[in-house]
């Protein structure tokens, strides 16, 4: 069986402000074509969709289009709900669009939905588990425990109770257990009637701890959200959304745990990435084999350094497609280039950062002195700011223009 797998969409998204709509409409019908040309089984898209809870029309209109033409060419579409995500509308319409072969992860509430295909090898089936947190699992563990008679306040049923209310209160007592993201994605998958006799797929949206960032992902301080790998044992492929870079994370022997990274660069630290559609394919009784397709973007995301004599000159840009990619540009003039990036758009229409690197900005400053600072006086300070700031030292004229500026303060009442 051969699965084309995404994630990470984040349909709607703007960096630095600028939509990237286009983008996207383009390189989705890049997809298509590849979809058309290559002929999958199966297309996976592992979460964040699109780029915030309640996106733009235009995302939702260009998602809605995307869909159905990946129906017509793909037999199934799988898809769940990520961090960006409503989970509540990625599943809106879920039990419609399943006669049309798109498989949606509904809103977790203590189960997964499983889907089985067949091949000539048999059976594969896939598990669809969208983006959770602890504070998931242990709602619906309590919702369980609730609706089996159990209760939070008397976790250790009495023996006169019956089995269903027994079993409620131990759901309820294992939900006040769950406080990590690995024990909650375990808590998750146990129990699932995994046939091992079948070649069975996990698509899930989480951190697995290993992996490397981007910065354009959204980061948990202090690493809260890893997952830890062996929560995913028992599954041949695991599909991955949630990192940016296409990559694999150490599982099991016999098994690959992968993300396919973004369709597209979402930000200046991707800019030397390749971006790729990840094709699985799995063949019953071996590892599943993991190839890649390059997809070339409308615009590409460029880091650009010189002097602003250098990036202007017509030799320097001559030749490339950087007047419409997407630019960051870092100056290296020791002094501001005044309107510099305004300037720079008269030629690089897409810039869409700008900063320096010079001795002012590679020093970090402070008053030489020590506790003597106090002794000395606000001109001296400036004077010794310029100086490291700028190499050199003030002028006659701004000296007494910096002096003059200080009177003036000094002479002011102060507000009451």
């Amino acid at each position: 069986m051969k699965i084309f797998h995404l994630s990470d969409l984040h349909i709607g998204k703007r960096v630095y402000e600028y939509s990237m709509i286009s983008d996207q409409e383009y390189i989705l019908a890049r997809i298509l074509e590849m979809i058309r040309e290559e002929k999958p089984d199966a297309l996976i898209i592992a979460g964040d969709v699109y780029d915030r809870p309640v996106p733009p029309r235009e995302a939702v209109t260009l998602m809605d289009v995307f869909l159905e033409k990946a129906a017509e060419l793909c037999p199934a579409v799988f898809m769940i709900s990520g961090n960006h995500d409503s989970a509540e509308r990625i599943a809106f319409g879920g039990g419609l669009m399943e006669k049309s072969g798109v498989y949606l992860s509904p809103v977790y509430g203590g189960s997964l939905k499983r889907v089985r295909l067949e091949d000539g090898d048999g059976p594969v089936d896939f598990y669809l588990l969208p983006f959770v947190r602890p504070v998931n699992i242990r709602k619906a563990l309590e919702a369980q425990g609730s609706e089996n008679g159990g209760s939070a306040e008397t976790p250790d049923a009495p023996e006169s109770l019956g089995e269903l209310e027994i079993a409620g209160a131990q759901e309820m007592q294992d939900a006040q257990e769950i406080h990590t993201y690995t024990e909650a994605v375990a808590r998750a998958l146990e129990g699932l009637p995994v046939d091992h006799e079948a070649r069975n797929v996990l698509v899930s949206h989480q951190f697995v701890t290993g992996a490397s960032r981007c910065e354009s992902e959204e980061v948990s301080i202090g690493g809260l959200d890893n997952v830890d790998a062996s929560a995913y044992k028992g599954f041949d492929y695991v599909a991955l959304g949630h990192i940016h870079s296409p990559q694999n994370v150490a599982g099991e022997e016999d098994q690959v745990i992968r993300y396919s990274g973004t369709p597209l660069k979402y930000s200046f630290s991707e800019a030397g990435q390749e971006k790729t559609v990840t094709v699985v394919n799995l063949e019953k009784g071996k590892k599943p084999a993991v190839e890649t397709l390059n997809l070339t973007p409308l615009r590409e995301m460029v880091e650009l350094r010189g002097s602003y004599e250098e990036v202007t000159a017509r030799s320097f840009y001559k030749g490339t497609t950087w007047q419409e990619d997407y630019v960051h540009i870092t100056l290296t003039d020791e002094e501001d280039v005044p309107d510099a990036a305004a300037r720079l758009r008269t030629i690089y229409k897409n810039l869409m950062r700008i900063d320096y690197d010079n001795r002012r900005t590679r020093s970090s400053w402070t008053p030489d002195g020590g506790e003597e600072i106090a002794e000395r006086s606000p001109e001296e300070l400036i004077d010794e700011f310029f100086q490291k700031m700028n190499d050199r030292e003030m002028s006659r004229d701004q000296k007494d223009l910096c002096t003059s500026i200080l009177r003036s303060l000094d002479e002011q009442e102060p507000e009451r």
